[in-house]
C-alpha cells in the first residue's frame, strides 16, 4: 500500500507521512468503503513489518505531494500500577495449584502459565497472540490467589497440565513453542487486565459465529463483531446420532425422540432452551451430553438419524482465539486486541 514513508516534526510533534500511489492505492484502498480503522490497521502493519521508529501520535497519507488523509493512531501499552514493596506479582511467583483429587502442588506463576498455554492455546499462533493469553491467564492467577489462595488444575476458565507433558505430542517442535511461549510470558511480566479496579474473569474461546455475546453480570462482556471467525476452520461441525445413541445420551425414550422443539433462543442465535420429548434442557445441557463444540444449533430429523449443525466452538464470551490471531496478523498490539474483545477494561502492570 504505502511505496515510502518520512518523519517530520512540525515544532511540536514527530508525524509519520506515508505515500502512495494514485492509481491503484487511491481507488481500492482509499474507497468509500475503508473505514479510519482499516487504515490505522493498514499503517500499524506498515510501522510494525519496516521497522519503523515513530512514537508520535499522528500520519498523514499523502498522493502526489497533497496530504489527503489524517490519522490519529494510539501507542498502546500496559498502564503501571505500583504496589507495595512486600507483595510479589512476577513470574516467578510462587502459585498454589490444587488437582481434582485436591492434591496441593506448588509451582511457580511462569511454570504454570507454560501450561496453561500450552494446554489451552490453538496451535501456531502468532506471538503477539500468545501475549494476550498470558495477560488473560495472568489474571486469573491473581484473582484466584487473592480471593481463594490456590488454583484448580482445571476450572471453567483454563486446564492446566506440566508443559513437560508435550515433548512426545510435539517432538521436533518442542523446544521451538517452548521458547516462544516463554517469550510472551516474559514480554508481559506482571500484567494484567482490571475493570473498575476488579480482575476480570479470562473468558475465552476458540471461534465463534460471527460475532461475541454480552452478560449483564460482566459488564466487560460486550457483543463484539468477529468476522473473521467465518473463515475458522473450527466454524462448522456436523454430527450424525443414530436413535438409540440419542436416547442415552439424553435419557429420553427413543419414540419421543422425534418430537424436538427449540424454546428460546437468544440474540447471538444460541439456544437458551430446548424441549426433547417430555424433557427441557438449557443450552449448554443439550451441548454437554451430545459433546457438541457450542450451543448454536440446527438439528435435523431424518428417518434413522438426527444431524446437529454447530457454528463456532465454545461459549462465544469475551476472546475468540482464531479471531484475535487474525487480527494480530495486520499487526495490532497485544493491548489492543485485549480491548477489542473486552471493551472498557484496562491492561495494568505491577512494578
Amino acid at each position: 500500500m504505502f511505496y515510502r514513508y518520512e518523519i517530520k516534526n512540525d515544532g511540536k510533534e514527530d508525524i509519520l507521512y506515508l505515500y502512495l500511489t494514485m492509481n491503484y492505492e487511491f481507488s481500492k484502498e482509499l474507497s468509500s468503503s475503508t473505514t479510519d480503522e482499516d487504515l490505522k490497521r493498514k499503517a500499524n502493519t506498515f510501522i510494525k513489518h519496516n521497522s519503523i521508529d515513530f512514537n508520535g501520535k499522528k500520519i498523514y497519507l499523502v498522493i502526489d505531494g497533497i496530504v489527503v488523509k489524517t490519522l490519529e493512531i494510539e501507542q498502546a501499552k500496559a498502564e503501571e500500577q505500583e504496589i507495595s514493596s512486600n507483595q510479589k506479582y512476577d513470574n516467578n511467583s510462587l502459585i498454589i495449584l490444587k488437582d481434582n483429587d485436591n492434591q496441593v502442588n506448588q509451582i511457580t506463576l511462569k511454570d504454570y502459565l507454560l501450561g496453561v498455554i500450552a494446554t489451552n492455546a490453538l496451535p501456531k499462533l502468532e506471538l503477539t497472540t500468545l501475549k494476550v493469553l498470558c495477560v488473560l491467564y495472568r489474571t486469573y492467577s491473581y484473582k484466584q490467589m487473592q480471593e481463594q489462595r490456590y488454583i484448580k488444575t482445571t476450572n471453567p476458565y483454563q486446564v492446566y497440565k506440566p508443559i513437560s507433558y508435550y515433548k512426545l505430542l510435539w517432538l521436533d517442535e518442542y523446544q521451538n513453542y517452548y521458547n516462544k511461549i516463554e517469550k510472551a510470558i516474559d514480554d508481559t511480566n506482571c500484567e494484567f487486565v482490571s475493570y473498575n479496579d476488579e480482575y476480570i474473569l479470562p473468558f475465552t474461546h476458540i471461534t465463534n459465529n460471527g460475532q461475541t455475546e454480552q452478560r449483564e453480570k460482566y459488564p466487560y462482556l460486550k457483543k463484539v463483531v468477529s468476522l473473521w471467525d467465518y473463515t475458522s476452520p473450527y466454524y462448522l461441525s456436523v454430527n450424525d446420532y443414530n436413535y438409540q445413541t440419542l436416547a442415552n445420551l439424553l435419557g429420553i425414550d427413543e419414540n419421543k425422540l422425534k418430537n424436538m422443539n427449540i424454546l428460546d433462543l437468544n440474540e447471538g442465535n444460541h439456544i437458551s432452551k430446548i424441549k426433547v420429548g417430555d424433557k427441557i434442557f438449557s443450552g449448554e445441557e443439550f451441548r454437554n451430553r451430545l459433546n457438541l463444540r457450542s450451543t448454536d444449533v440446527n438439528i435435523i430429523i431424518n428417518p434413522t438419524y438426527v444431524r446437529t449443525i454447530t457454528k463456532g466452538w465454545g461459549h462465544n464470551l469475551g476472546l475468540s482465539q482464531f479471531g484475535a490471531n487474525e487480527i494480530a496478523k495486520t499487526g495490532c498490539s497485544y493491548v489492543d486486541i485485549i480491548k477489542y474483545y473486552f471493551p472498557n477494561v484496562i491492561v495494568k502492570k505491577y512494578i
